[in-house]
């Protein structure tokens, strides 16, 4: 979701190929033997398989809403790896063996640290939308999801107008279109 934001931000023309991931592409597992996604593949055959990586990428190239002058990389940082590791073990405690408690009361604090830059501007790093909030937004978007009642009843009003600006943005709509499964004709 965040890489295809970027991607669309930037006006890069590219291929959607929508896979499963309990049913992977041979050329999936080719292009990246992560077999995981997102998958970028260039013309000249170099792949970027990390979806930060293809954010920065694409809006290295053309950044029309100047989104890369708010690349908070340590807000990214503790997003992507200690946030999502609460999220993972809240969302699937089974999975992790877990007590989801524990988990949503962690990523909740973190939130906090969110709220905290939402008091000050509308987006995470000023008035502006930017690569910050594109990359944080999906992990927010699913600990939201995990029980919606109960993030709603939170302290973090900043947290969620945020969240759901993002989602109903043009931009969200546009990215979140289902496509069909792709497969090698």
């Amino acid at each position: 979701m965040r890489a295809r934001m970027a991607l669309t931000v930037s006006e890069t023309v590219c291929e959607i190929r929508e896979v499963r991931l309990r049913d992977k592409p041979a050329e999936l597992i080719a292009a990246s033997p992560k077999a995981t996604v997102p998958v970028l593949v260039l013309p000249d055959g170099w792949v970027i398989d990390e979806s930060l990586d293809i954010m920065r990428w694409a809006l290295g190239r053309n950044d029309p809403e100047g989104w890369l002058a708010g690349d908070d990389a340590a807000l990214i940082h503790a997003n992507d790896g200690p946030f999502k590791h609460h999220l993972d073990r809240y969302k699937y405690p089974d999975r992790h063996a877990s007590d989801p408690a524990e988990h949503r009361a962690l990523g909740l604090a973190m939130l906090e640290r969110l709220e905290a830059r939402l008091a000050a501007g509308a987006y995470l790093c000023g008035e502006q939308r930017s690569l910050t909030d594109a990359a944080i937004m999906p992990f927010v978007r699913q600990f939201a999801a995990v029980d919606r009642d109960w993030f709603a009843a939170q302290p973090l009003p900043g947290v969620q107008r945020w969240l759901a600006g993002q989602i109903a943005s043009d931009l969200f709509a546009a990215v979140m279109v289902q496509r069909p499964q792709w497969r090698p004709i």
